[in-house]
C-alpha cells in the first residue's frame, strides 16, 4: 500500500466527501439538522439486517450510536469522530430511509418581562 495514502496512527485516509458521495446537503428533501437536535433509532422503521447491511460504515456506526440512547447532531459528531457536515448528509439518508427519527428539543423558555425582574428585584430589596 502507497504509504501517501495510509497513515499508521490515523489508518486509512478517506475524505469528507467520498463518505457522502460529494454530497453537502442532507436527503433530497433539504431537511436541516440542528446540532440539538435529537436523534433516535426509529423502532418501526425498515432498520431490519438486510436493509442495514447495504448501509455504508459509517451509517452503520451512526445507528450504533444512536441505538442505545438518544443524541444530538453533536454528540453523534463527536463520538463517530466525523465532522458535523458529513454526519449531517448521513442522518439525511438514514432518516430518509426510515431508519431514524429526528426530534427538536423543547425550545427554552423565553425571558420573562423586564418590568416583573424588576417588581422581583424591588420586592426581594424590600426584605
Amino acid at each position: 500500500m502507497n504509504g501517501q495514502w495510509y497513515d499508521a496512527e490515523a489508518g486509512p485516509l478517506v475524505r469528507p466527501y467520498a463518505m457522502t458521495g460529494g454530497r453537502t446537503k442532507p436527503g433530497p428533501h433539504g431537511v436541516r439538522f440542528d446540532l440539538i437536535a435529537l436523534v433516535a433509532v426509529d423502532p418501526q422503521g425498515g432498520a431490519d439486517e438486510a436493509a442495514e447491511s447495504l448501509l455504508g460504515p459509517e451509517h452503520r456506526a451512526l445507528l450504533g450510536l444512536c441505538r442505545s440512547v438518544t443524541q444530538s447532531v453533536a454528540e453523534l459528531a463527536a463520538d463517530a469522530d466525523l465532522p458535523v457536515g458529513v454526519v449531517r448528509v448521513l442522518l439525511g439518508d438514514l432518516l430518509e430511509g426510515g431508519h431514524v427519527k429526528v426530534s427538536r428539543p423543547v425550545p427554552p423558555a423565553q425571558l420573562p418581562d423586564e418590568r416583573i425582574l424588576r417588581e422581583v428585584i424591588e420586592g426581594l430589596r424590600a426584605l
